[in-house]
């Protein structure tokens, strides 16, 4: 079943496309849902570098201020914003030009009209809503974080070294990245497969 599909079937379509857009920005960069909640329009470079950037807000740590960086908005991820903020992004306000409105609002308003910014348990309770309606098997399983992980196996697995995936998901020890990083079974058998047809190449080459 298509995402476009699931969005039509739901009964209230922002929130469930606001909740599918961050869920699935996580699952192709790996932000925390912390930094997702933080997000406001203007923290999206879309001018900046080759692929366009997001200006993510982490956590600090032993009283520190929060740390901020820079991701590109690779594996899909500009597609994905542009189809957020050009689109559902309208349904909740018109302050889609407003730097300073949240990327991912709250159906909750202030006092003035305009939009809070999206909750951590509110979009952990719809990705928990999504999965168990579309994905009953991995009901429970699949969170926020395990998307993170998956983020990061995924840009591991399409040939992105571990100090870069290490930068994207704002770890401060390389060890940590390692965890998210799950290799296929098979990457031993694969490497030696590579490393045979390299040295085939430079002996062929050699004649």
């Amino acid at each position: 079943m298509s995402s476009d599909v699931v969005l039509e079937e739901a009964r209230k379509y922002a929130p469930a496309a606001r909740n599918y857009t961050a869920s699935r920005l996580t699952s192709l960069i790996g932000p925390r849902v912390s930094e997702l909640c933080l997000l406001r329009i203007g923290d999206v470079r879309w001018n900046l570098g080759q692929f366009g950037k997001v200006l993510l807000k982490g956590k600090g740590s032993q009283g520190r201020g929060k740390k901020e960086r820079l991701v590109p908005l690779i594996n899909g991820s500009r597609d994905l914003l542009e189809w957020w903020v050009t689109g559902p992004r309208w349904e909740f306000d018109d302050k889609v030009n407003d730097p300073r409105a949240p990327l991912f609002p709250s159906e909750r308003r202030y006092g003035d009209g305009t939009s809070r910014p999206v909750t951590d348990d509110a979009l952990r309770t719809g990705l928990a809503e999504a999965v168990a309606r579309h994905l009953p098997h991995q009901a429970g399983q699949l969170t926020p974080h395990v998307l993170r992980h998956f983020a990061a196996s995924d840009l591991y697995r399409n040939g992105m070294d571990v100090v870069a995936i290490q930068e994207i998901l704002g770890h401060e020890w390389l060890n940590t990245t390692m965890i998210y990083v799950h290799v296929e079974k098979s990457h031993v058998e694969d490497a030696w497969i590579r490393a045979g047809q390299r040295a085939a190449a430079r002996f062929g080459g050699a004649r």
